[in-house]
């Protein structure tokens, strides 16, 4: 018979999930922690999907407010430890409020479906690779964050992008930037793990 004992995901690692960008994580740090990240979360996720809503409708001018709107109501509370019993439902929240947005933006300007699926696989992909990574103890190293741009410093570029009626274009810019960066530190990290083994396989344990 052989037992698998799984790495137990740290606790703090919900903060790591959250994918903050520098503006984010600067908008944290006069609250030094004190503010609980999922109410925030919450209502700027909602805003965001009204004003969506009303942009995709016909004011289009409107939609580009939504990274503001999240990231003044869920940026402050990336300080926070998130060690609440429903804290982890933050990074999910703020996946959806990104990946919505994306789309939204995207379809409402024309982009061709397969560049807007191309920008969600490049995020898609770093989100699972970080809780991948964080599962089995390799961690990221810091300056991704930064230099992955965050759900905060991504959903401004596109709005900006919006605004200069130049969506298709920042598009394949990002997708590019994204898959390459992303692609690339990933491999490497992974090449650079210690060969360990992913579980911990205990082959004396016998019936």
């Amino acid at each position: 018979m052989v037992s698998v004992h799984m790495t137990p995901v740290p606790q703090g690692n919900v903060v790591a999930y959250r994918d903050d960008g520098v503006l984010s994580r600067a908008m944290g740090r006069p609250v030094a922690g004190q503010l609980p990240p999922l109410p925030p979360a919450v209502v700027g996720m909602f805003v965001t999907g009204v004003l969506l809503l009303v942009g995709v409708a016909g004011t289009d001018g409107l939609a580009v407010f939504a990274p503001a709107v999240a990231l003044l109501l869920a940026g402050p509370g990336s300080s926070h430890p998130h060690d609440g019993r429903f804290d982890w439902l933050v990074p999910p929240i703020l996946r959806l409020t990104e990946y919505g947005f994306v789309a939204s933006v995207g379809f409402a300007h024309g982009v061709p479906p397969w560049l807007i699926f191309a920008l969600l696989g490049a995020m898609i992909f770093h989100h699972y690779d970080v809780v991948y990574r964080l599962r089995q103890r390799v961690y990221p190293p810091a300056w991704l964050a930064t230099f992955g741009l965050g759900w905060d410093g991504r959903m401004l570029l596109v709005a900006l992008g919006a605004l200069a009626g130049q969506v298709t274009f920042l598009f394949v810019l990002l997708s590019l930037y994204l898959w390459a960066l992303f692609g690339w530190e990933s491999i490497t990290c992974w090449l650079a793990a210690p060969r360990t083994g992913v579980d911990t396989v205990d082959l004396g344990a016998h019936d």
